[in-house]
């Protein structure tokens, strides 16, 4: 059976660096082991959740399967590419998903955030509009592209972030903690569109990391 994701002994081991001086003597600090011996495997169309408090790894695991760090020791396939020697491959087949709103110009338009973010994808300035407005009517935000970033809900903040996720038309999506900072009614809507628009109807992988087991409870 071929695999969306799979890992072999993946794990990764942080010195933490709290000062200069820390800077200056790093061998004096003990290793942190974020993750240990991650062995995992996702078929292609599956909805797959991790669960765990806040420093558990959720964020680190997800962030070496995505190429933003190297592991320590083992390794995974994404979309069939080596995540150490085919980096590139990986980050074509991939789109990543966070809470994390700073990432955006909140001074610029929901449109104009996309069509930045979709220019660094290297595609033709007709691409970039095409893809914009397709994940615009995909995320139902087609009448609110055009005001500013810092005057949307936190909700439909949540939802741009699922569209840029998605302008490269990736195969596999990573969400870390995307119901993260929603009120119960904008954390169902966003569920109910992850588990039908997403999985359903687009037949992504997905995979997602959460800090509540109600909000893997009401995916399965």
């Amino acid at each position: 059976m071929e695999y969306a994701i799979e890992s072999f002994n993946l794990t990764k081991k942080f010195i933490p660096i709290r000062g200069f001086i820390d800077l200056l003597h790093p061998f004096r600090k003990k290793e942190v082991t974020a993750l240990e011996d991650v062995n995992i495997k996702i078929r292609k169309g599956e909805l797959f959740g991790i669960l765990g408090p806040n420093g558990a790894g959720k964020t680190t695991l997800i962030k070496v399967l995505c190429t933003l760090i190297l592991p320590t020791c083992g390794t995974a396939y994404v979309s069939g590419y080596d995540i150490v020697k085919e980096e590139e491959k990986v980050k074509a087949a991939i789109g990543l998903v966070t809470g994390e709103e700073r990432s955006f110009y909140w001074r610029l338009t929901g449109r104009q955030n996309l069509i930045f973010f979709a220019s660094l994808h290297k595609l033709s300035s007709s691409e970039v509009q095409s893809r914009v407005n397709d994940v615009l009517h995909f995320v139902a935000l087609e009448e609110k592209a055009d005001d500013k970033f810092h005057s949307y809900s936190t909700g439909m903040k949540q939802r741009m972030a699922i569209a840029r996720g998605l302008l490269n038309e990736p195969e596999i999506l990573f969400m870390d903690e995307p119901t993260k900072s929603l009120d119960p009614g904008a954390a169902q809507k966003l569920r109910a569109f992850i588990k039908e628009r997403l999985v359903k109807e687009q037949r992504k992988t997905v995979f997602l990391s959460t800090g509540s087991d109600d909000q893997l409870d009401y995916l399965w």
